[in-house]
């Protein structure tokens, strides 16, 4: 990589950097509880002895800032990945319907435990999880096998795959969920809309094994998916092992998005915008594109929770309707420039 792309990476990361820091504190002082920067700044020290404040910030606003945050980085890395395992620009978990084979799997646990899911405890914090690790999993193999043409895999085929498989996993999840209890079903609705307004710090202890295990071995691997945009003939030629490889990063992304899926519902578009805008800067490098991903994801969450949050104040919008927004119109154009180009 030149040294003016690798200076480009590290501004792009400062800016990144600096524009979340100031949202956070915008964040932090929005709400029908209206607080000042002075007053966020001394209460995050421990300066300030209102237990109101201290309750506002640590208990309310912090946390589901820091959700956004780990959602944000977690959807914009994995996103990333699965472009490079396709070689497809427009594969996004959500549209993929790898974000909706999780969300189904988690569905079915929260139906399981009708009546308990306001307390279900570390119990819940392992097992939700892993049930959309498994969900999206079986997702994943499923579109991955009916995707292939030739032994290799189709772009196009994997969209429409992707979308059908999503289409119907969207009716089983509504199904199951007009069959739970009243106070259980309105919790579900607003968890598969994509939402951070319940996030509390058990939701943070929920993500965090998970991005800590996966996250350093895809970044490892960001060689091998620059080596994948070669194509795969050429990369055996080089030594990778293909199909190792790609189950390896694709178990990988898998465990991130059913992580962020599981406290933060279903937010599509994450995955595909971050690693456009990342590329867009810095270049198609993955060892530099991964971090700046993340980034991205994570400015485009906390942006859009800030937006959900204040703009029709007292009323909250749900945070992946405000990412949907920007998203739909987003992928259109990606879709209507790769038929231009095919």
């Amino acid at each position: 990589m030149s040294s003016r792309k690798h200076n480009r990476f590290w501004l792009t990361c400062l800016i990144s950097f600096l524009l979340l820091i100031m949202i956070v504190f915008i964040s932090l002082t929005q709400g029908s509880f209206q607080i000042s920067v002075k007053e966020v700044v001394t209460t995050l020290l421990g300066l300030e002895d209102d237990p109101a404040f201290q309750l506002v910030v640590f208990d309310f606003r912090l946390p589901r800032i820091v959700v956004a945050i780990l959602v944000g980085f977690g959807l914009g890395i994995s996103g990333n990945v699965l472009q490079g395992i396709t070689r497809n620009e427009i594969a996004d978990p959500g549209i993929l319907g790898i974000n909706t084979g999780a969300s189904a799997a988690i569905i079915l646990f929260m139906f399981f435990f009708q009546g308990q899911l306001t307390d279900i405890g570390w119990s819940g914090a392992i097992m939700m999880p892993l049930f959309g690790w498994v969900g999206g999993l079986f997702t994943a193999l499923f579109i991955y096998f009916f995707s292939r043409k030739q032994g290799q895999l189709d772009p196009q085929r994997l969209i429409l795959v992707g979308i059908a498989i999503s289409a119907g996993l969207s009716a089983l999840i509504l199904f199951v969920s007009l069959k739970m209890a009243p106070q259980d079903f309105e919790m579900a609705t607003i968890w598969i809309r994509g939402s951070v307004s319940n996030a509390n710090w058990l939701n943070i202890v929920m993500i965090l094994p998970w991005l800590i295990c996966f996250v350093p071995l895809i970044f490892l691997k960001a060689t091998v998916l620059d080596l994948l945009q070669l194509g795969e003939e050429k990369a055996i030629g080089l030594g990778v092992a293909v199909e190792k490889e790609k189950i390896i990063l694709l178990l990988s992304s898998i465990g991130v998005i059913s992580a962020s899926v599981s406290i933060s519902g279903s937010l599509v578009f994450v995955g595909l915008i971050a690693p456009h805008i990342s590329r867009q800067l810095i270049g198609r490098h993955h060892r530099y594109s991964l971090p700046a991903s993340g980034l991205i994801g994570m400015l485009l969450v906390v942006s859009a929770d800030l937006i959900a949050k204040v703009i029709f104040a007292p009323v909250e919008l749900p945070v992946g309707t405000v990412i949907s927004i920007i998203g739909v119109p987003f992928f259109m154009y990606l879709l209507l420039t790769s038929f231009n180009k095919a």
